[in-house]
């Protein structure tokens, strides 16, 4: 019999993810914690939207925080989006071999 360590992360009571990867189940649940951070902002900011809404663009916003840096630190929305096209091209080549 094998023993396996599961990793659950939960959110607002709802499990989001399930892996045996500890270090992907810590950086999913700051991503999560960060989506929350985001949402409590815009709404302290006066952005109004449906709950579900506001938890799926923090969420996005978190998950491409790093797109995100670069757009606020000046970095042409065309290079950004050039760059994501890129990655998903690299992603494709690697699978078909």
């Amino acid at each position: 019999m094998a023993i396996t360590v599961q990793y659950v992360v939960t959110h607002k009571e709802v499990e989001k993810l399930v892996t045996t990867d500890k270090k992907a189940a810590d950086q999913y649940d700051k991503m999560l914690d960060t989506a929350d951070n985001l949402a409590g902002f815009m709404a302290a900011m006066g952005v109004k939207m449906e709950e579900a809404h506001m938890e799926e663009l923090s969420i996005m916003l978190a998950k491409n925080k790093e797109k995100v840096n670069k757009l606020l630190k000046g970095t042409s929305l065309d290079s950004v989006l050039e760059d994501s096209s890129a990655e998903v091209v690299k992603l494709k080549a690697g699978n078909e071999n």
